[in-house]
């Protein structure tokens, strides 16, 4: 639910900030006042395309925040989607316009696109107006009011995960089409590859373990006079005695006071421990030059190891590791390749069998939205008929497609506002006020179906009579029931049977126009009514039917 709109420097509006209740809210004012820059400042700050023209004159920006609570499921998860979330069950959707053009937008304060507060934005609010009524003038869309109505969620989400699986199939049994020359190119090419890599017979780490060898060998003269003047301070020499033989007597010299003297007897252990850990070293040593001795790949062989393997690199992959899954997955593509009429043959069989598999299950949703189409006809037509259209015609067509995301199912919404004429494609027939008061009795119709929180009509009243507005006003309310309700009209008949009635208004002060949105008490609503039924002169006739209408709108409620 809208439960604060904040606009700053949008057209006439310098700054103004309303707070909007549940149920239904009217807004009114005299035309010119700003009404119209309500809608748009909401539009904006859902991310539609918007002009400079709409920043105030003067000013270098401006800046529209919407604040929304408790979002439903719905649109909590179109949000985490986008990585946010609600905090605390609170939704702020921002966003700043700037002459230079590098506009900011926000959700919850974090930096988003318009792109992004749009997507959001439709679950958040649905608009309709003379030039809001996208889904009426969408046929492809008109099918969203059948499922909704058929609560058809369940049945169209089997058939969605068919029909993916089914594409999924038919785009890799497509891929899979080879004719025979093709296939036998592509059969020799895998073959030279996977020969000439198996060939190879490389391993992982073998890169790293040649690189090294290679410089144990440059060194190799380095290495061994290192390793045999370790040898020799370890365990000495011909006639010299090394660490060891040194360590050892020490040890035999502290040993002889051990038994006298305690505190040696720490200092043995430490010396004693020391002669086997120089021990060790001294093996590992002697090790180590019988290894360096032995060494039989000669450099030669070593370079031109690495040679080849630079030289497979630069073809199947940068790393070892990169040519060997290059390997594996060569080998897989030949054995398919090579048991290609087996394979195809296989999957085109899986490809069959899903499809249908998501054909049976689209005929069953198709007869689903048959039967609902029928009382989606009949009952909007009633509410229709209520809102002073009793000659409408309405009719569902539906008719049989090729199998995509919806099923197998094209459906549009036909009418004929004239006795005797044929019902035709909305986008013929409907004016502006007949697609607005449509658009209410489908609302009306899916009031519990919806899941969008908040509806804005934006003069719904265009083009109808006094009694005719009675019975919109009516259909609102009965709508804000189960939604919060946005409504902008001229009508008193509609506004006094608001929930909260906002009056906007405009003044010119020094020069420059101000425009301002105020909430109305009894006697603000009544003045207000008042005018609207009496235009400039208010008189004590007016302000009595006035109160009369206010009376009659509480009592509906």
């Amino acid at each position: 639910m809208l439960t604060n709109l904040y606009i700053e420097n949008i057209a006439v509006i310098e700054k103004t900030s309303v707070d909007f209740a549940k149920g239904l809210n009217v807004l009114t004012g005299e035309t010119g006042a700003g009404k119209s820059i309500i809608i748009d400042s909401i539009n904006a700050v859902l991310g539609s395309r918007t002009s400079r023209d709409l920043i105030r004159n003067g000013c270098e920006s401006a800046f529209v925040s919407a604040e929304f609570t408790d979002p439903s499921e719905q649109a909590a998860e179109i949000l985490r989607e986008y990585g946010f979330e609600p905090e605390d069950g609170v939704v702020i959707l921002q966003r700043e316009l700037k002459l230079s053009g590098s506009g900011k937008c926000r959700i919850n304060g974090r930096p988003t696109t318009a792109a992004v507060l749009k997507a959001v934005g439709v679950y958040l609010i649905n608009i309709h107006g003379q030039h809001e009524s996208y889904e009426l003038m969408s046929p492809e869309l008109h099918i969203n009011y059948i499922d909704k109505l058929g609560e058809n969620e369940a049945e169209l989400t089997e058939y969605q995960t068919a029909y993916k699986k089914y594409k999924s199939l038919k785009s890799e049994l497509e891929k899979a089409q080879y004719d025979e020359a093709e296939r036998e190119r592509r059969m020799n090419l895998l073959k030279y590859q996977v020969d000439e890599l198996e060939a190879a017979d490389m391993y992982a780490g073998e890169y790293e373990e040649l690189i090294e060898q290679r410089t144990v060998i440059e060194n190799k003269e380095k290495i061994a006079s290192a390793l045999s003047e370790v040898k020799e301070l370890l365990n000495g020499g011909d006639e010299t005695d090394g660490a060891i033989q040194s360590l050892e007597g020490a040890c035999s010299s502290i040993d002889e006071i051990t038994s006298v003297y305690s505190d040696a007897v720490s200092i043995s252990e430490r010396l004693n421990n020391a002669v086997y850990e120089l021990e060790d070293c001294y093996n590992e040593v002697v090790a180590m030059s019988e290894t360096a001795d032995g060494e039989v790949e000669s450099l030669e062989e070593i370079e031109d190891r690495i040679d080849l393997i630079h030289k497979l690199s630069r073809k199947y992959g940068t790393t070892i590791e990169e040519m060997l899954d290059f390997l594996d997955k060569a080998r897989k593509e030949l054995d398919y390749l090579e048991k290609y009429e087996e394979n195809r043959e296989s999957l085109a069989a899986d490809c069959k069998r899903a499809r249908q598999k998501a054909q049976e299950l689209a005929e069953k949703l198709s007869e689903k939205r048959r039967a609902t189409s029928v009382s989606f006809s009949s009952e909007v037509k009633k509410e229709m008929s209520f809102l002073d259209m009793p000659d409408v015609e309405l009719v569902v067509r539906q008719e049989r497609c090729e199998l995509d995301k919806n099923g197998c199912d094209n459906i549009e919404i036909l009418i004929s506002t004239n006795p005797g004429e044929d019902p035709k494609p909305v986008a013929k027939i409907a004016s502006g006020g007949e697609l607005s008061r449509m658009m209410l009795a489908i609302k009306n119709v899916l009031a519990d179906k919806d899941d969008i929180d908040t509806l804005i009509f934006d003069e719904v009243d265009t083009g109808i009579s006094g009694s005719a507005s009675q019975k919109v006003g009516l259909k609102l309310k009965e709508v804000s029931g189960s939604q919060q309700v946005l409504c902008v009209t001229h009508q008193a008949q509609i506004a006094a049977l608001a929930d909260s009635h906002y009056k906007i208004a405009k003044k010119v002060t020094d020069g420059k126009t101000y425009t301002s949105v105020t909430p109305l008490d009894h006697e603000g609503r009544r003045n207000e009514l008042a005018r609207i039924i009496g235009g400039v002169e208010i008189t004590q006739t007016t302000l009595d039917y006035a109160e009369e209408m206010l009376n009659q709108g509480t009592a509906c409620q």
